[in-house]
């Protein structure tokens, strides 16, 4: 797909994306081996920190490059797009580490951001099983212990959580919501039950914390609009990807696949799903540029544009994976087939925090003028 965006990058943030650009070719091309065996492409991590990738993404306030949100969200879309599962994991790395850095700066100094460039692997670990899409808002306590607090549950779907060498975990302290940087022990253990239907590459497991130790020295401020977004900005971009990759591949299939002597192609009933859906697809894709240009230009408005991106652009991915499908036929329902692999990957964006229905209840009280 063209780049819709009427927004210019920085030289040096047009060669990041150049560099990312390079390497999703690569990733593209084994993304399916990964997911059939559901497996952390830990060599694509390398590859994107050596690339710089890491350097660009953590605020110049903190040591790093400073990549705009701009910037930022087209990194992301164009990972996404090639290998979504390694999109994921890394834009899960950069909101932990990146997070850590900046909340911590004023009592570890730069060790954490030291740590990041160095390229220890970071995670996040901050949805409970109870708490739903409140992520920010843990419900279990931890109670105070030498050293600083302990905490005993669970947190679920932590990406990449195998490799991870921190982990930013948040829990009740005195009532109040608070974080911490951690680096998992013993007390820190995966419950065995990742089988997921998409995005089965991102291993994203669920940890048990059995009076785990959160060290004083490693806690941080609650995180504060003037942090870099790390997740918010890069979850829209994750869905968006994969549209560009399921309109890709039914556009191929359609071209390829020969119906009564012609390709599907020119059967008039895809012509009009597909201008539907790919019309559908753009719009998506300017609300959520929209959203990434308030953010640089420190419009308070972007996080609530950022939403309805990304609500938008969850129901844009299933939507047009789901065409793929109807397009691919029989075809395109065989497991070889990169349309349902699509279709899988889609689903996931719609679940995670905050879901489409929560977001649907937001946007929709905010429209109708509903205050709770």
């Amino acid at each position: 797909m063209t780049d819709p965006s009427p927004f210019p990058l920085r030289v040096s943030e047009r060669a990041a994306l150049d560099r990312v650009t390079e390497l999703s070719v690569e990733f593209a091309a084994v993304a399916a081996d990964y997911d059939e065996r559901a497996e952390i492409a830990v060599d694509h991590l390398t590859a994107l920190r050596e690339a710089e990738v890491d350097r660009a993404v953590l605020p110049e306030r903190v040591g790093g490059s400073g990549l705009s949100y701009l910037a930022f969200g087209r990194l992301v879309r164009t990972l996404a797009k090639a290998d979504p599962s390694t999109a994921t994991i890394w834009t899960m790395h950069a909101g932990a580490g990146v997070a850590l850095a900046e909340i911590t700066a004023d009592t570890l100094g730069s060790f954490f951001a030291e740590e990041f460039l160095a390229g220890k692997r970071f995670a996040n670990a901050l949805s409970e099983p109870a708490s739903g899409n409140r992520f920010l808002q843990p419900q279990q306590e931890a109670v105070p212990a030498p050293g600083g607090w302990e905490l005993t549950g669970a947190k679920r779907f932590v990406s990449g959580a195998e490799i991870a060498d921190y982990l930013l975990v948040n829990a009740l302290v005195d009532g109040a919501p608070t974080f911490f940087g951690l680096a998992p022990d013993a007390t820190v253990s995966i419950i065995p039950i990742w089988d997921t239907l998409g995005l089965r590459a991102t291993r994203s497991q669920l940890l048990s914390f059995e009076r785990t130790v959160l060290r004083a020295e490693y806690r941080g401020r609650r995180p504060d609009a003037g942090d870099f977004a790390v997740i918010p900005a890069g979850l829209p971009a994750l869905s968006l990807g994969i549209a560009d990759a399921a309109l890709d591949a039914l556009v191929e299939h359609a071209a390829s696949r020969v119906i009564l002597g012609a390709p599907l192609s020119h059967q008039q009933w895809v012509q009009h799903e597909v201008a539907d859906a790919q019309t559908r697809l753009a719009a998506a894709h300017a609300l959520y540029e929209q959203a990434l240009w308030q953010a640089d230009n420190g419009i308070p408005a972007f996080l609530p544009t950022l939403g309805r991106s990304k609500y938008l652009a969850n129901k844009v991915a299933v939507d047009v994976a789901q065409l793929g499908v109807r397009v691919g036929g029989a075809s395109g329902y065989l497991k070889r087939s990169p349309i349902q692999r699509h279709l899988r990957d889609a689903e996931a964006g719609q679940l995670m925090a905050y879901s489409t229905e929560v977001l649907a209840g937001v946007i929709g009280k905010e429209v109708l003028g509903v205050v709770d």
